[in-house]
């Protein structure tokens, strides 16, 4: 199958995706490797896998602790790596970057810490990550705080009809995804964020799938917290980051207890560091941090502005080839202008896990699932999906052979 090439693309995508080693993978059968499940984690350039490789050969030892050359080192480039995140997210300071292990810990520290208390209420989406919901949850079952959320249109948006309802003087926190792993919405966040401040709530952003394909500007956008993970920015796995305004961070209690995050240790009562070190405990992702400050650094090189308007292109290709395929049907928006690039759909007659392994048996990476996101998928009466994603490196060959893939897994099922 071959169509027209997009308009939008990377106009150096070869160039690209010669700095991605395991795109030049086959696979059993001598398959090359079609990997679109970027969404679920991108894959690695070589100079992200350098930097950690460079640092674990010459420069490895714990940082803050160690008083030699090779813990001065290790430290630089850990803090460094803290500057890098800051200046990505244009966070008005270095120290309201906090390092977690993945967006899922950055979320669970604000929801374990942040005050609630009975009558008070948590507004959430329900187009959210498990990430973004089990943690509220919790939060609220503790404090006897009201969970309420926003549901979703018959098109795949956020139901906004009733914000009015929603957002109220009793509401202290508004948590919601910007960019949904499952139906693609771009949610107007900003928009949504002017709101609750207007009722004094504060918003916490969840921005995994946003930081890879939009620029993210925490100051412009109105977060109060923001939370993204590195594997999905073609960074390591183990590395994620909590953004929060300073005069909140200094308000809540530590996360976790343990060295580096106290000021004075007695055996009576300690005192905690100041942010963002009271709120890292232990040991830190030390070589994951600094892969995570190299991943930014080409993700920057390359301009979030050009790899949004490739996600855009490539989105729209692929849209168009599942619209050309009997039988499937797209969940979430089908403007791509709307949407980011992670696209779940159905294929009728085929369980999505059988998708999946058919595609796989021709080289064709997809995940197949409620991509941790079941209350959306039961919104929408589906069981699970299947879901291909796309990144900067991704060419239209590469949704060429999805398509012809998913012709073939119809005529192996007999389906169509």
């Amino acid at each position: 199958m071959t169509r027209a090439v997009p308009d939008g693309l990377l106009t150096d995508l070869e160039v690209i995706r010669k700095d991605f080693p395991i795109l030049e993978r086959t696979l059993a059968g001598g398959q090359p490797l079609v990997y679109l499940d970027s969404a679920n984690t991108s894959q690695k350039p070589q100079v992200v896998i350098d930097a950690m490789v460079d640092h674990l050969e010459h420069h490895n030892a714990n940082i803050a602790r160690a008083m030699h050359q090779l813990g001065a080192e290790s430290t630089a480039a850990f803090e460094g790596a803290r500057d890098k995140v800051a200046a990505f997210l244009n966070a008005p300071s270095r120290d309201e970057v906090i390092f977690t292990k993945n967006a899922s810990e950055a979320l669970n520290l604000v929801a374990r810490t942040f005050p609630l208390t009975a009558g008070d209420r948590v507004v959430i989406t329900e187009m959210e990550h498990h990430s973004n919901i089990v943690p509220w949850q919790l939060a609220t079952e503790r404090s006897g705080a009201e969970l309420r959320w926003f549901g979703l249109t018959d098109d795949g948006q956020l139901d906004l009809s009733n914000i009015d309802e929603l957002l109220t003087p009793q509401t202290k926190v508004v948590a919601l995804t910007w960019v949904s792993n499952m139906l693609g919405t771009i949610n107007p966040v900003a928009e949504i964020a002017r709101r609750a401040h207007e009722v004094g709530a504060v918003v916490v952003l969840d921005a995994s799938q946003a930081a890879p394909q939009l620029p993210v500007d925490v100051q412009a956008v109105g977060a109060d917290f923001l939370a993204f993970t590195g594997h999905k920015v073609t960074g390591p796995t183990g590395i994620g980051v909590l953004w929060g305004r300073t005069e909140l961070l200094d308000q809540l209690p530590p996360f976790l207890g343990g060295g580096e995050m106290i000021a004075t240790v007695s055996m009576a009562k300690s005192t905690w560091a100041p942010i963002p070190h009271k709120f890292e405990a232990g040991t830190p992702p030390i070589v994951e941090a600094i892969g995570l400050g190299a991943a930014l650094d080409y993700i920057s090189h390359i301009g979030l502005e050009r790899i949004h308007a490739h996600e855009q292109a490539i989105t729209g290709y692929l849209l168009d080839g599942l619209a050309s395929v009997s039988g499937v049907k797209v969940l979430g928006p089908t403007d791509p202008t709307a949407r980011g690039g992670a696209v779940a759909f159905e294929l009728d007659g085929v369980h999505p896990h059988d998708v999946a392994q058919l595609l796989d048996s021709r080289g064709i990476a997809v995940r197949a699932g409620h991509h941790c996101a079941k209350p959306a998928h039961k919104r929408y009466g589906v069981q699970s999906s299947t879901r291909a994603s796309s990144y900067l490196y991704t060419t239209p060959a590469e949704i060429d052979a999805l398509i012809d893939g998913l012709e073939h897994t119809k005529n192996y099922f007999k389906v169509g």
